[in-house]
């Protein structure tokens, strides 16, 4: 359940009474992990896998109301799109910002506030994105010089330059101290959360700004290979997704000193990490960025048993799933399974409906996740609805051979899940309300609305889902 898609006042789910609300009612319901999308802020498409920062949390999420609690707004906002159907990421910004920055006049910086903003990658952040304020949005290696180079120069910055870098600062407190709060209730309640991390990170980001010589870039900052997938299930010409590609030769000679920064800055912020697409520490596509798709390509292998290596050194009470999706070679499975980490099997593509009866084609582990879907492909309905009649019915056999048979079927998928052999097991939220297209997150190699903008329509709704599976879950 991303944190976007939760009900709230202001036209996309945040860090206030909802959340808490949530919290609650996964409490009750039984549920011990609720996993989400990355935090961080969005850039390119509004996707939460490009984003601008790898430790960074977007404003977005910060709760207005709280801030009004806590003296710093004078009145509570009045609620705008509380009702959508979608986020609207720009309106929403647009409505939020004249408050942030209101709340920002009135704030007094304490002792905890010089402390969170002494940390390395807040003030690079804050000063990346008051340096892209003032080149109109601009990538960073479209800057001028003086802005391109500041990581190397580290110039005296001016009055106005200094403020904004201090707002930045200021948004980043109010999202820790926000966010924190969440993590130690649904703690506090018994509930995990399982956070998400991209293998890569975005060219427009302060992570490629800031630390250029950790990837594959020529003199002006833009990347000489990029990184993707071939073709697939989900596109015939492969996913270009554009990142820049790691010089591992260099984050070696540096002890992956970027690796640990990152994750162990994550391993404050959630309890489990999830890393997306991980078989690319045993071997990534590297694709020439001057190709238009990712049809060309080669495979490279990684350093990934270094790399795992030193950060479960650094950091030995890391707890790590491997998203492992995909056609991988046998050596993805022999790393994950190296370090014990839990691997990923996703209902919809497990069930074979090719023969005269349907049947899961994938042993089921101890050792992983079974999911009913991720955000990247069809819900369960859309799935089933696709199938069409001969297949529909193979899936009932099916389900009838499990003992399943009251019930709708997107119903006894998700109780065939949620008893399946795998000590977690993760229902997306759409399926758990029975959403078809409607419910769909995002579509892999797409750029722009719809995806990423779904919304739970109300918590109420929510709530008789649950109440469905109440005595299951409680009872795993």
């Amino acid at each position: 359940m991303p944190i976007f898609a939760l009900p709230s006042s202001y036209g996309v789910g945040d860090m206030g009474k909802t959340a808490y609300e949530w919290v609650d009612l996964l409490a009750d319901s039984g549920v011990r992990i609720w996993q989400i999308l990355p935090l961080n802020p969005v850039g390119y498409g509004n996707s939460p896998y490009q984003p601008y920062s790898s430790c960074a949390g977007d404003e977005l999420y910060i709760d207005l109301d709280m801030l009004c609690g806590e003296g710093l707004l004078d009145e509570t906002p009045a609620p705008f799109r509380a009702k959508a159907k979608s986020v609207d990421y720009d309106s929403v910004r647009s409505y939020k910002a004249p408050y942030l920055r209101k709340a920002f006049e009135k704030f007094v910086p304490d002792e905890d506030y010089e402390s969170f903003a002494t940390q390395p990658w807040v003030n690079d952040y804050a000063v990346f994105r008051a340096f892209k304020s003032m080149n109109d949005l601009r990538c960073w290696n479209e800057w001028p010089d003086e802005y391109k180079n500041w990581p190397q120069t580290r110039t005296t910055l001016d009055e106005a330059c200094q403020k904004e870098v201090g707002y930045q600062l200021f948004l980043q407190y109010i999202f820790f101290k926000q966010w924190t709060k969440v993590k130690q209730y649904a703690n506090a309640k018994n509930i995990k959360i399982m956070g998400d991390i991209p293998f890569y990170v975005g060219i427009d980001s302060v992570d490629v700004w800031a630390g250029r010589k950790n990837f594959l870039l020529d003199e002006n900052g833009v990347p000489v290979f990029i990184a993707g997938v071939p073709p697939d299930y989900f596109s015939a010409t492969g996913q270009r997704w554009g990142n820049p590609i790691y010089d591992w030769d260099y984050l070696k000679e540096n002890g992956y000193q970027f690796w640990i920064d990152r994750i162990g800055y994550n391993q404050k912020l959630f309890d489990i990490i999830r890393i997306d697409h991980f078989r690319a520490f045993d071997t990534f596509w590297k694709i020439p960025a001057s190709c238009p798709t990712a049809m060309e390509g080669e495979w490279i292998e990684a350093p990934g048993y270094e790399v795992l290596d030193t950060v479960f050194e650094k950091l030995p009470d890391l707890n790590l799933v491997a998203e492992d999706l995909g056609m991988l070679r046998p050596q993805v499975h022999t790393l994950k399974d190296h370090y014990h980490l839990k691997g990923m099997k996703i209902l919809v593509f497990s069930i074979n409906t090719d023969g005269k009866y349907a049947k899961d084609t994938e042993a089921e582990k101890e050792n992983m996740i079974i999911y009913t879907g991720t955000h990247d492909n069809d819900t369960v309905a859309e799935w089933y609805k696709n199938l069409g009649k001969a297949r529909q019915r193979k899936v009932r056999r099916f389900l009838k051979k499990q003992g399943l048979c009251n019930g709708s079927v997107i119903s006894r998928l998700i109780t065939y899940v949620l008893k399946s052999r795998p000590e977690y097991a993760v229902i997306s939220m759409p399926d758990l309300l029975g959403l078809g297209s409607e419910g769909h997150i995002n579509t892999p190699g797409t750029v722009g609305s719809p995806d990423w903008e779904w919304r739970m329509p109300d918590m109420a709704s929510a709530r008789k889902a649950f109440a469905s599976y109440k005595k299951i879950l409680t009872s795993r």
